[in-house]
């Protein structure tokens, strides 16, 4: 058995906020063709969405106790504190084929993946490949988000700050580290747009990506898992915006969780959140609602004021019912106000 094949192969997912990644993941959980699977969540905020979602699909391959939260902050910040140890932590767990690594929508994948290259993980796993999920209709419209109206009529105003910005930067670093780039939402794109879409992301690349378009996360696991890659071997030769910071940071974004009685209607509930992400700088909403008179607990997800929910699963008994949402906005956003709308 070579070096490679005797390490565990770990996929890393990168992606802007709400592009898609755990609805990918899902997908890959549900289809993962005889592989035991392991899930390495990065959460950004004090609440663990996307590892609850991913632990109420129910699935086989990936039992609950294979699905690992980091959720104090990003991954890419804090890799010997907290990802060593998670990793540690999958690979106690017998038989695991494969490793998929959902990063927050804020952090940067080049220092992840550098970790791959410590002596204490390089002789245990390896980078299979980084795939990133781009936003398609986001894409479409020239922004890298669905709510950053304001940030894009800046750039349109002065071309200069399309490098310095923040979160397009981050977006950049991600699309530049990837070995292939799935295009969400692709069921909302005509010709048109999906052109659109692609251009502007072959505006990030340094060298030839595929691209693949995708709706509600359907890609065909063959294509996704087993490239066998070794990332990690050629990752510091892929040019980021931050290769010459000495460290980064997140000081651009905000967090806060809201908790909130139970509601009456769903779409009462979207309609608010659709609401204050109009009022305030939201990037992302995204938790659990629990609905007057129903078994089932509500899942609520949303980019900017695009909204969807859905009943995943019942709740629990003894599981604490409520509603939870995890907001991120940029830097200074008005919190208050989004408390104000949520809580009306």
């Amino acid at each position: 058995m070579t070096e490679l094949a005797a390490r565990v192969p770990c996929t890393v997912v990168t992606g802007f906020l709400g592009a898609g990644k755990t609805t990918l993941i899902r997908h890959l959980l549900e289809n993962a063709g005889g592989r035991r699977l392991a899930v390495l969540v990065n959460e950004f905020g004090d609440v663990g969405i996307d590892g609850e979602v991913l632990r109420g699909c129910g699935i086989e391959s990936c039992p609950e106790e294979n699905i690992v939260e980091l959720a104090n902050g990003c991954i890419c910040c804090a890799v010997a504190d907290d990802f060593v140890p998670a990793l540690d932590q999958i690979l106690a767990r017998p038989g695991i084929d494969h490793i998929l690594i959902e990063t927050s929508g804020l952090a940067l994948p080049k220092p992840l993946i550098q970790a791959f290259q410590w002596p204490g993980v390089k002789s245990r796993v390896t980078v299979d490949s980084v795939i990133a999920v781009v936003d398609g209709p986001a894409l479409a419209e020239g922004r890298v988000a669905p709510d950053l109206e304001a940030l894009a009529a800046q750039r349109a105003a002065d071309p200069s700050l399309d490098h310095d910005d923040p979160v397009d930067e981050v977006f950049g670093d991600q699309v530049a580290c990837a070995d292939l780039i799935v295009l969400s939402k692709a069921d909302l794109l005509d010709d048109a747009a999906r052109r659109a879409a692609t251009a502007r992301v072959t505006r990030y690349l340094g060298r030839s990506v595929r691209i693949v378009p995708a709706e509600r996360g359907r890609v065909d696991p063959a294509v996704l898992l087993g490239q066998g890659l070794a990332v990690e071997e050629v990752i510091d030769g892929r040019r980021t915006a931050h290769d010459d910071e000495p460290e980064h940071d997140h000081d651009d974004f905000d967090s806060f969780v809201l908790e909130l009685p139970a509601i009456l209607r769903p779409e009462d509930l979207a309609e608010k959140v659709a609401a204050a992400s109009e009022a305030a700088e939201v990037l992302r909403v995204k938790g659990f609602a629990e609905v007057t008179g129903k078994p089932m607990r509500l899942v609520l997800q949303a980019v900017g004021p695009r909204v969807s929910h859905h009943f995943d699963r019942p709740w629990e008994v003894g599981e604490t019912r409520g509603t939870r949402l995890v907001v991120i906005g940029l830097k200074g956003f008005d919190r208050a106000a989004v408390e104000r709308i949520l809580a009306a």
